[in-house]
């Protein structure tokens, strides 16, 4: 972790839940409330149909809540879209950017995740600017050069500790219940942390830095403490309360 830092568990729900997971939700709340989460922020973010239903639910309480994706133009004729105000509107605080998903599906370039990262802080919103590679990257020696490069690509100008997050999360360890090592983890959020440094100065020095990537209730304990580890973007154990909540314990 890094000293001074509030950590951040954050729940990505990519396209699962209908109304009927908001009985998570509540469950996610009132654990907040009550302070099983320890030191830790807890965050979720369910599909876009629930974010006004979830911020009705979890109004005054300690919840977090966020949304997975935005447009990067404020308003317009783009059919489908969702604008970073509009969640903003309907009761999110956050919004993830650049995830892999979002890079390898639909092929969005850094130059446009900075533009959604842009158009979440004019909204007000804090974004989470996601970063990884690829196995074959990976295998090729490039891991660090592509999570640099993502960074320097894809990070808003204006980025401060206080406005924005990061999460590295490897492509190859997503849902693939592949787990990047301790010390592979701490090599690129230690490599991450340096260039924010050297791009932003004391500014950018404790923005989060967050691990996705497979992270479990069994495998939490070994990761949440690394330095530089600042809290963890989880996919699929986040779609149950129980299993959320065991993650964030750790911060108890």
């Amino acid at each position: 972790m890094t000293p001074g830092v509030r950590p951040l568990v954050a729940g990505n729900w990519k396209m699962n839940g209908l109304a009927g997971s908001l009985a998570e939700i509540d469950a996610m709340r009132r654990a907040a409330d009550a302070g099983e989460s320890g030191s830790a922020e807890l965050l979720v973010c369910p599909p876009a149909t629930l974010i006004a239903q979830a911020a009705w639910r979890i109004k005054g309480g300690e919840l977090s809540l966020g949304a997975q994706d935005c447009a990067p133009e404020p308003s317009g004729a783009f059919t489908g879209d969702i604008s970073a105000a509009m969640l903003k509107d309907a009761g999110a605080a956050y919004v993830i950017v650049g995830h892999s998903e979002r890079r390898t599906v639909h092929h969005e370039t850094d130059g446009l995740v900075r533009a959604k990262a842009e158009a979440a802080l004019k909204a007000g919103l804090t974004p989470i600017v996601c970063v990884g590679e690829t196995q074959a990257e990976r295998e090729a020696g490039q891991q660090a050069v592509v999570v640099l490069r993502q960074l320097r690509g894809s990070l808003p100008a204006e980025a401060t500790s206080e406005t924005v997050v990061v999460a590295y999360e490897p492509v190859w360890a997503i849902g693939t219940g592949l787990t990047a090592t301790p010390k592979d983890i701490a090599a690129v959020h230690n490599g991450i942390r340096a260039l924010l440094v050297d791009m932003y100065g004391a500014r950018c020095g404790k923005i989060r830095l967050l691990y996705g990537g497979s992270v479990k209730p069994g495998n939490c304990s070994e990761i949440l403490p690394l330095d530089n580890v600042d809290g963890a973007l989880i996919g699929g154990a986040s779609l149950k309360a129980t299993e959320f909540l065991a993650i964030a314990a750790a911060y108890r």
